[in-house]
């Protein structure tokens, strides 16, 4: 009996491990989550003492002042460095995956250097640039800043995805007579859509997210979580707990999406 515990707790111990590292990651959220239903004012203590519960907030998430602007800003940002970065980092893949070049190794070291940059650095470079080329800061300087630090991001998910591309699939179907422009549509891209819409959703993800480098470069432009470190100077509203919510849930539910085709295709092997 004594053999067959220590058997068990050896075979699941790690499993254990990060089955706690998780919660300790998810009580943070889960608290959020508990705050954006508590019915207190907006200058009540944040705690979970004396709470009661509330739908009021989930019916009206932009009732604060100036929350839903800065909300929808942050959303249009996003999008747009988004879907520059996502261009522009999977043409670059391409080119450092498939093609051989002068400055190629150079240019593969280079890409991680925004990466491991501190954000303080990058943001106050950004902001030394723009103020010298006298470039008014606001709405497209926080785009621009956005797409510097998400591109590097994008290179290195689509790059791995196209070292993990098995050529001969792309040989076979110009051995079909198909010419390299149907072979890349129909063949090439819809292999690498998968690493595509994953650097989609982190590069998302990080611009909605970002708070330093904004800082440095968005003038007068206020986006949400500038909102947020603004409001808690004066005392958190709960929409903001609410927004967040909201967020993480849906990110959840796009990754959960995201999962079903590889569940489904496990269930069919086995």
């Amino acid at each position: 009996m004594l053999h067959r515990l220590r058997r068990s707790v050896a075979d699941h111990w790690v499993m254990a491990i990060g089955l706690l590292v998780l919660l300790y990651l998810f009580v943070p959220i889960g608290v959020v989550a508990a705050m954006s239903f508590r019915d207190a004012g907006r200058n009540a203590p944040y705690s979970l003492e004396n709470y009661k519960f509330t739908w009021a907030h989930w019916a009206d998430p932009f009732g604060t002042a100036g929350i839903g602007d800065a909300f929808l800003l942050s959303i249009a940002i996003a999008a747009i460095a988004t879907l520059g970065a996502v261009i522009l980092g999977t043409l670059m893949s391409f080119a450092l995956a498939r093609h051989t070049f002068r400055g190629r190794a150079a240019t593969n070291t280079l890409i991680f250097l925004p990466m491991a940059t501190p954000e303080i650095v990058m943001g106050s470079s950004l902001l030394a640039l723009f103020v010298a080329s006298g470039v008014q800061l606001g709405f497209w300087t926080i785009v621009i800043a956005h797409i510097m630090f998400c591109l590097s991001f994008v290179v290195v998910t689509v790059k791995a995805r196209l070292a993990g591309l098995d050529p001969r699939l792309q040989e076979a179907a110009m051995d079909l007579y198909a010419n390299e422009a149907s072979t890349f549509l129909r063949v090439t891209l819809p292999l690498v859509m998968p690493g595509i819409v994953a650097a989609a959703l982190l590069s998302f993800s990080l611009s909605f997210d970002d708070f330093i480098v904004t800082n440095f470069n968005s003038g007068s432009t206020v986006t949400f979580p500038m909102f947020v470190w603004g409001a808690s100077q004066r005392g958190i509203p709960p929409q903001i707990n609410v927004i967040g919510t909201a967020m993480f849930v849906i990110s959840f539910l796009v990754v959960l999406i995201g999962q079903v085709p590889n569940m489904r295709r496990s269930r069919q092997k086995g």
